[in-house]
């Protein structure tokens, strides 16, 4: 960002500035308090010492670790789409480092009952790809199917022979 705009970034405090900006919560109250009791802290003027104070008391130490607790802790839902769920898995799991095996076996507890029961009647998919492109044409077929049994459907009263009445009943 600074490289990009090195005439508005050109000096260190306006680095830290637009940077303490996007300050929330705790880190921000920091920020703040530093400001109003020690205005000379080269930690308002300098990037180095900016960097090297929010991250030591509020960085995520481990982002590995984080990652792995935030896929460990990641369930699609019953009613997500997978692939708006795929999406936030591999965000997750492209962080930890892990091979295609293990991220297979997580992505396979983090699904949903009604895809694992498909699944267990397919043929074991040997790729992380392959389990993937196996998982999407699952879940496609399940919102084709839900989609039809949700469609209303219409039935024609044709009792009196005067009063045609279309009513609309749901296929469920």
């Amino acid at each position: 960002m600074f490289q990009a705009k090195p005439i508005t970034f050109q000096l260190e405090s306006s680095q830290v500035a637009f940077a303490a900006s996007y300050l929330q919560g705790i880190a921000f109250d920091h920020y703040t308090t530093l400001l109003r009791f020690d205005p000379n802290n080269p930690v308002l003027s300098n990037w180095l010492a900016f960097t090297q104070e929010f991250l030591s008391k509020f960085g995520i130490f481990d982002t590995v670790v984080e990652a792995e607790e935030n896929l460990f802790n990641l369930q699609m839902c019953d009613n997500e789409r997978f692939m708006t769920f795929i999406v936030q898995f591999e965000r997750e799991a492209y962080k930890t480092g892990w091979n295609y095996n293990a991220l297979q076996f997580a992505l396979c507890r983090a699904l949903p009952q009604r895809i694992k029961d498909v699944l267990r009647l397919t043929p074991k998919q040997t790729t992380y790809d392959g389990y993937k492109v196996l998982v999407t044409q699952v879940d496609q077929r399940y919102w084709e199917d839900h989609s039809k049994n949700m469609a209303p459907q219409t039935s024609w009263n044709t009792s009196g022979n005067t009063n045609w009445q279309a009513r609309a009943t749901n296929g469920i």
